[in-house]
């Protein structure tokens, strides 16, 4: 017959000393198997054995779930940076859709956080990182992947805080590595 293996930690042992000197002492009889088992799981802190066997039970299940780590497809960030000059300037917009997003990430983190921009300040920023010399579509393209916001008159710009996801980080590391 198998044998679950349980393991059993508790912070302080004199704590433990206590409760199981007072729960013996409520017995007519020295404790059996069973008791003992109760006894040292409600010195844990738990009501009786069965619960700390499924709490055990469920923590090793937990744990036993595959942590879903997101992936990156560095085959992908490698074919993106050839939008990208060996200076980290973006020298020309992408044809394919799949492929603008990822090159806005990295437009959108190299504009000033927490700023509030006009239009001509914000075309001034993109051109000190594009070589194309298109700042509106740039503009247009990060408002509307939802990286820039504006007010509805255009009268002011402002980046929008948010995490890149793992595989634009990871594009954004290789083109800053490339900055002088």
């Amino acid at each position: 017959m198998s044998r679950t293996v349980f393991p059993y930690q508790v912070a302080d042992i004199a704590a433990i000393a206590r409760s199981l000197k007072a729960q013996w002492a409520e017995e007519p009889r020295p404790p059996g198997h069973v008791e003992l088992l109760n006894m040292l799981a409600r010195a844990a802190g738990y009501r009786n054995f069965q619960h700390f066997r499924s709490q055990a039970v469920a923590v090793d299940a937990l744990e036993a779930l595959p942590v879903a780590a997101p992936e990156v497809d560095y085959a992908k960030v490698q074919r993106r940076l050839r939008y990208f000059g060996p200076d980290g300037q973006f020298l020309r917009w992408p044809s394919k859709f799949s492929d603008q997003e990822p090159c806005l990430w990295v437009l959108w983190s190299r504009v000033p956080a927490r700023e509030t921009f006009t239009e001509r300040q914000v075309n001034q920023v993109l051109n000190g990182f594009h070589g194309f010399g298109d700042p509106a579509l740039l503009r247009r393209a990060l408002v509307e992947h939802k990286l820039m916001a504006r007010k509805p008159d255009c009268t002011a710009y402002w980046r929008v805080e948010q995490e890149p996801p793992p595989e634009m980080r990871a594009l954004i590391r290789a083109v800053s590595a490339r900055l002088p």
